[in-house]
């Protein structure tokens, strides 16, 4: 090949283990990832690259594996970050006494200054450990704060804005919610449009279980339809939303989405942990995607080990992601924990293997998300979102099986180097566009602030003298 059409590079990465998570889920020892702009031009050997690209600058790559950037389907990325360590509840608060009087509080009575620095915290984390996109839980109440923040993070991400459409008072001005909650939707996919390519734009996000009414339900689809989004919501944690739904409509949760029509291919659902075997051929006849949250249903004691079906939606060919809800932000361990939990309460220890695993925070998550021709693999055409992971740390030992190992050992804080749309926004382990030190002394202060204003008491478990 002559120097004239050579492939152009900005940033050759060289002698790397990549796990491309490509078609083929092709393994490339000794391999080679060239970036030009915000895209992959080029992924193979090392000693073809060599011969092929010209690049404006090389990087060593020995001793790293690279893989895709991970994709973390659902997460609370504000008020949570700032008050992660209160405890919200003892052993004889009811869950929705938990909601009502613990966690609700901490989301409505934050500044705008208290959720930018939220948010930016949670980009700071996510890309800590691998996360180069998301899909943000529909309750950030101050958006034009959050969205100020998030872009000075380099995150790839989708957002919606806190949206109730039930009138849950005597009030009877149900008519009246319906109309702002819709208008909210309209107003948000409007002044954050999603083009495809930008890096953070808003989504018709519900809060789900029973907030929203049918009306609500079919306009967030139907904007969605409108504009090539997706409608997210949560849905059956636990067996208080079945629950509601046959007592108001007579049908289980996902019954009623379907017969209402707004269910579909770009409707994705998260938790679903309590559905049962019709809800799950809804599931497979309509398309939707579940979003599977394991910190949040196994230490939440959701029951998954006595009735969860994600392993079953698999089968089906459901689309599943992973998210880590706000309990933490490392997706890997999620993945971990969704393998333990399942293996255990079957009996199968070779349930939902490594492959799978590293599927689930990849490829899946952009499928999902309905990205799957531009993010989730390494690959000429797609964006360069990937993660470099340092396997000079004793949890790696001698790389026998890159993609075993990174899904099931390697340390969350191995991740080294990530480039999220063609900039590095890590190197070393240290994040190239935050003052972390800073971010860290504010939220600090914030979080304390947040907690105080709601007038309620910090509790220990033990006597702290």
């Amino acid at each position: 090949m002559s120097e004239q059409t050579m492939i152009e590079a900005d940033l050759l990465v060289t002698g790397a283990e990549i796990i491309t998570m490509n078609h083929a889920r092709d393994v490339i020892s000794d391999g080679t990832l060239a970036i030009s702009g915000n895209r992959i031009v080029m992924v193979g050997k090392r000693e073809e690259a060599l011969r092929t690209v010209k690049a404006g600058r090389v990087m060593d790559g020995e001793g790293f594996v690279i893989s895709p950037g991970f994709v973390d389907g659902h997460i609370h990325i504000t008020a949570d970050p700032l008050t992660r360590g209160f405890v919200r509840r003892l052993p004889e608060d009811s869950w929705g006494n938990n909601l009502a009087k613990w966690v609700i509080p901490l989301f409505q009575l934050q500044t705008a200054e208290d959720e930018q620095l939220a948010a930016q915290l949670s980009a700071l984390t996510m890309i800590r450990y691998g996360t180069t996109t998301f899909l943000e839980a529909g309750t950030v109440i101050q958006m034009e704060a959050v969205m100020e923040a998030l872009s000075a993070t380099g995150i790839r991400g989708r957002v919606g804005q806190w949206v109730e459409g039930r009138d849950w008072g005597s009030s009877g001005n149900e008519t009246t919610k319906i109309d702002e909650a819709i208008g909210l939707l309209q107003a948000e996919v409007e002044a954050w449009p999603d083009d495809g390519d930008a890096l953070l734009a808003a989504w018709p996000v519900l809060v789900g279980h029973s907030t929203n009414p049918d009306e609500v339900w079919l306009a967030a689809k139907q904007i969605a339809d409108e504009n090539g989004l997706k409608v997210s919501a949560h849905m059956s944690p636990r067996q208080s939303d079945p629950d509601w739904f046959l007592k108001q409509y007579g049908r289980r949760p996902l019954e009623h989405l379907a017969d209402i029509g707004a269910m579909g291919p770009n409707v994705l659902l998260t938790h679903l942990a309590a559905i049962d075997a019709s809800e799950l051929a809804v599931l497979a006849e309509t398309g939707a995607s579940c979003i599977h949250c394991p910190d949040a249903a196994f230490l939440g004691g959701m029951g998954l080990a006595r009735q969860g079906l994600h392993v079953e939606m698999l089968e089906r060919d459901v689309t599943v992601m992973l998210g880590t809800d706000g309990l933490t932000t490392d997706i890997l361990s999620s993945a971990r924990r969704m393998a333990a939990g399942y293996r255990d309460a079957r009996g199968d220890q070779d349930l939902l293997p490594s492959t799978t695993l590293l599927e689930l925070a990849t490829v899946n998550g952009a499928r999902a998300m309905g990205w799957e021709d531009r993010i989730g693999a390494l690959a000429p055409g797609y964006k360069a979102d990937f993660v470099m992971h340092d396997t000079r740390r004793v949890e790696w030992g001698p790389v026998f099986d890159s993609v075993g190992q990174l899904a099931l050992c390697a340390p969350p804080d191995g991740v080294h180097h990530v480039w999220i749309d063609g900039k590095q926004v890590l190197d070393a382990g240290r994040n190239l566009l935050l003052d972390e030190e800073k971010l860290l002394a504010d939220a600090v202060q914030a979080g304390k602030a947040l907690v105080e204003r709601t007038g309620l008491p910090v509790r220990k478990p033990w006597p702290v003298q």
